[in-house]
């Protein structure tokens, strides 16, 4: 609609429309218990975003602000939780067999949040005609069908399922869409009213990570911010990919890292790089699961993120998988030349916050057999899609991680640990990595046990080398795309591959995995169980959702061994290992990640170590089969899974001969030339 003044005219009218007929059910009684009480709260939401969306003068005190954004968030909070529509068991105690679909509803309408204070006034305005379509179906003397209250909110999914992929789409390609760099470039930073600017919730966190980084010295933000680009720059340089052919980049962050990614932008624009940087998802239709895929402020409450992480299940069925994937090619191929010129992510990531265990609620949607079999479907396609736009053999990334203050009254200092970890000596662990690698690629086998409890018991199988002269099986991971050092990592052979991976506790993209085992057979998970749960049915849908991603298989993508024990002793000092990100976990031991290859969608661009060694081990026998069947070589998921130093009994390569040669032992690093790895323990 931009840039159609006879468009606008008419957007403006039905925003007005249905602003006034908002307001007039806040005051009225028209819909019958007990459906009045969730339309009254509907209303007096879009009401209060509808108001922000007109609001001209910002100049709010910061007091001010703080309360705005209180009102606008605290009813998802623990404390207020058990009494939200946008907690289903709450709507369905409420409204019964109408519970899920109300549910739903509300959690779409709370997207007008950020709406309004982005001045999307058409995404608004759709939000608003869908809660004024339902109210008016209510206000009937009979009231409708569960069906029929469902097809309401199928027909806005499938409506408008082409204008949200398109908004999307140009958001994460296009520079001149520019509501967050305007914020971060332009406002007073040491003025932390900044942050309510969003409309995100803005937590303690958020507000403490600004004010610590205030008080750094501009030289010490820029080294930050530098440590952050140049491993998005080198990782060009790694892969043989010319950054010069890029144009955008895409930073995610979350609130309060302002001033840093504000020195970043400016560093990438030395690059000729300009940010392209775009919210996490707020529609229904553009959403994947609970996670945040884009500029972030805090979680008011992650179990109520989890309760809606299967809204879908209202509309995936096939035809709408079709209707996304059209959509997608569609906006794709209008914004083809600006995703052409697009060199991918360089992500900020925070940790810190309490570990979340969820609740399971049978009252919340949840995706059938059938639909997560679609699911599957329309991830691999659209990462095809994805992928003809935005090459994987042009692309690169970076990923960086930092602390929140919410892990501890030594935030201060543990931050600076992090940033000492972040800036670790790639030279040093270059050339201990490469002794490691040495010594695994003189052989195809590699045996790993646990200790103490710890049953992991796996054998993993390496390709084999027609040159080992000039061919090695594990790339040589230093400071660039995955920032701190720290690892040697490979694409295991899956026949041969199997075994048991076991770790008692561990903390996977936001969630508490406790006594996680994996079993292994031919390279890929066929049994799993966990003890999150009381029963074992809950504890298997915990992994199905969120590790295997309803995949009935999912082979080995990665075996790696970590060498950053700074990092793993930094943890056990301030007692923060259950809250790392598996960025730096995945240093702390050996992982193994499951789901897709570390190369995906890029198998067949040459990678090279250091030593001028072509990285061979590229592809496994499922993503080999894209060569044949695109659709069955990639599962759109890869899940790092570390076990720490003290659950770690032995790391040994197996000769041809049955001959073990040790490179960890309880622990600790035996290997000759890898002693410097273990002065950390000491």
């Amino acid at each position: 609609m931009k840039g159609d003044d006879g468009l606008d005219e008419l957007l403006m009218e039905r925003f007005s429309l249905a602003k006034d007929r908002v307001a007039e059910i806040c005051t009225e009684q028209e819909i019958k218990a007990p459906f009045d009480g969730f339309f009254k709260a509907s209303a007096e939401l879009l009401k209060k975003t509808g108001e922000i969306l007109e609001r001209q003068n910002t100049e709010l005190t910061l007091e001010e602000w703080k309360e705005e954004n209180r009102s606008l968030y605290c009813e998802l909070f623990a404390e207020n939780y058990d009494h939200s529509y946008g907690n289903p068991a709450y709507a369905a105690s409420c409204l019964g067999e109408y519970g899920k679909a109300m549910c739903f509803l509300y959690a779409e309408l709370r997207g007008t949040i950020v709406y309004a204070y982005e001045k999307k006034w058409w995404d608004y305005t759709v939000a608003a005609e869908l809660f004024l379509e339902m109210h008016s179906a209510f206000s009937e003397e009979e009231i409708p069908t569960v069906k029929i209250t469902e097809d309401i909110l199928r027909s806005y999914v499938n409506d408008y399922c082409q204008d949200m992929m398109e908004q999307r789409i140009a958001e994460a390609v296009d520079p001149s869409l520019d509501f967050a760099v305007r914020i971060i470039m332009e406002s007073d930073l040491t003025d932390l009213r900044y942050l309510y600017r969003y409309g995100e919730y803005v937590s303690e966190n958020e507000t403490g990570v600004a004010e610590f980084l205030n008080r750094l010295t501009q030289a010490q933000i820029d080294d930050m911010a530098r440590t952050y680009t140049e491993g998005y720059r080198i990782g060009f340089i790694n892969t043989r990919k010319d950054i010069t052919r890029k144009k955008t980049v895409n930073i995610r962050y979350s609130l309060g890292f302002e001033r840093m990614v504000r020195a970043a932008v400016l560093q990438f624009r030395e690059m000729g790089l300009e940010p392209v940087i775009y919210r996490h998802a707020s529609h229904v239709v553009n959403k994947r699961g609970s996670a945040r895929v884009g500029f972030t402020g805090a979680v008011a409450n992650p179990q109520y993120e989890y309760d809606h992480r299967q809204d879908s299940a209202l509309f995936l069925d096939s035809d709408f998988v079709k209707r996304k994937l059209r959509s997608m090619q569609n906006a794709y191929d209008k914004y083809e030349e600006l995703a052409g010129v697009h060199g991918g992510p360089a992500v900020i990531e925070t940790f810190g916050e309490e570990p979340f265990s969820p609740v399971s609620r049978s009252e919340a949607y949840a995706l059938s057999e059938a639909q997560q079999k679609l699911q599957v479907e329309l991830d691999n396609e659209s990462g095809q899609i994805v992928n003809r736009y935005i090459k994987g053999e042009e692309r690169s990334f970076t990923i960086i991680a930092y602390p929140v203050p919410e892990i501890g009254e030594k935030f201060q200092e543990i931050f600076g640990e992090i940033v000492k970890i972040n800036t670790l000596d790639y030279k040093l662990y270059q050339q201990i990595q490469q002794t490691i690698i040495d010594k695994l690629d003189t052989c195809e086998w590699v045996e790993i046990k646990g200790k103490d409890g710890n049953e992991t018991d796996l054998i993993i199988h390496l390709h084999t080398l027609d040159n080992p002269e000039k061919q090695t099986n594990f790339e040589n991971c230093v400071a660039d795309v995955n920032i701190p050092v720290g690892e040697v990592f490979t694409s295991p052979v899956l026949a041969g591959t199997g075994g048991i991976l076991h770790v008692k506790k561990v903390y996977l993209n936001g969630l508490q995995f406790r006594d996680l085992k994996l079993v292994f057979d031919c390279g890929q998970v066929i049994d799993y169980s966990c003890s999150n749960f009381e029963s074992e049915e809950e504890n298997r849908a915990y992994i199905e959702d969120n590790i295997l991603h309803h995949h009935v298989k999912i082979p080995m993508g990665e075996f790696a061994i970590g060498t950053n024990t700074t990092a793993y002793v930094a943890a056990e000092k301030y007692g923060i290992a259950d809250k790392l990100p598996i960025l730096i976990a995945e240093k702390m031991g050996p992982h193994f990640a499951v789901g897709d290859t570390c190369y995906s969608w890029a198998e067949d661009t040459p990678v090279y170590n250091p030593d001028g060694k072509e990285i061979i081990a590229r592809d496994n026998e499922i993503s080999s089969l894209r060569k044949e069947d695109i659709s069955l070589a990639y599962y759109g998921c890869h899940t790092d899974i570390t076990i720490p130093y003290d659950e770690l009994g032995s790391i040994r390569v197996i000769d041809d001969d049955g001959e073990s040669h040790s490179i960890i032992e309880e622990g600790r690093f035996v290997l000759s030339g890898t002693e410097e790895l273990n002065k950390p323990f000491c």
